[in-house]
């Protein structure tokens, strides 16, 4: 009796149970990578504009000679047509004149010998040529009459002197940048939205704008839709006008554009 109870403890404990056996730990599957979509991106930050004029451009002279008179101040506003800059042209002037007097003086050889031709009592090549001085001497008047015409340079369009490169009494060459002018009669917007947006945005599609510089929100509206979508980013350009003449409101000035899809588009 005693020898069986051995056997059975010896036995137990050789045999180990198969609750006792612990499975080898399992490596936890890595996450699986989530697609990023940058058209929702997009649409979570923040849509950023700025003001922008909507025409622009530098003045430059056209001549060498002195800045004698400018007759709009730094900032100030000027109409379509109305002078900006005046040279002191004194010595185009002259050779004008004296290019004048040049044409009076071949113009009477030139009549003097046609009436001598029709008493043929001057030669052929004679009158031809005093009829080519004729046409050289114009050619001299038509030169500096447009030289003089560009002692006086006037606004393309009606706007605002946004910076001022030289000053009176000041020399400048030919091809020197001048003025800086801008229209800002109707200022516009130039920002990025998803081209997702395209379902529901229009040309016309109207939305607020808040200006940092003003803390105030302006109205707005879509003036062109961009003609590519960017694939990369799937994006879109567009450009919108500020609706309405807002004094306080000038180029440069940089806001939040507030629009959001709506809920049915």
């Amino acid at each position: 009796m005693r020898l069986r109870s051995i056997a059975l403890i010896i036995n137990a404990l050789l045999v180990t149970p198969a609750w006792s056996q612990t499975p080898p730990p399992r490596s936890a599957a890595a996450p699986a990578p989530v697609a990023s979509n940058p058209g929702s991106a997009l649409e979570n930050r923040e849509i950023r504009a700025q003001l922008a004029p909507r025409r622009y451009t530098t003045l430059a002279a056209e001549i060498g000679a002195k800045v004698s008179h400018l007759p709009v101040p730094e900032g100030g506003a000027f109409k379509a047509g109305q002078s900006l800059v005046q040279f002191d042209c004194s010595l185009q002037q002259a050779q004008l004149a004296k290019a004048r007097a040049a044409l009076a003086g071949a113009d009477k050889t030139w009549q003097a010998n046609r009436r001598l031709a029709d008493l043929n009592s001057v030669g052929k090549v004679e009158l031809e040529t005093s009829e080519a001085e004729v046409l050289k001497a114009r050619a001299e008047v038509s030169a500096n009459a447009t030289l003089v015409g560009k002692c006086a340079i006037a606004a393309p369009f009606a706007g605002r002197i946004a910076e001022q490169k030289v000053r009176e009494q000041q020399y400048v060459q030919p091809g020197q940048a001048l003025l800086e002018i801008l229209d800002d009669s109707a200022l516009e917007l130039e920002f990025i939205v998803p081209s997702r947006w395209l379902a529901w945005v229009r040309t016309g599609t109207a939305f607020q704008v808040r200006i940092d510089e003003t803390g105030r929100s302006y109205p707005a509206k879509v003036q062109r839709i961009g003609a590519r979508v960017d694939a990369v980013s799937q994006s879109v350009k567009l450009n919108a006008v500020i609706d309405g003449r807002f004094p306080e409101l000038i180029a440069g000035m940089s806001g939040k554009v507030q629009m959001t899809p709506p809920a049915n588009p």
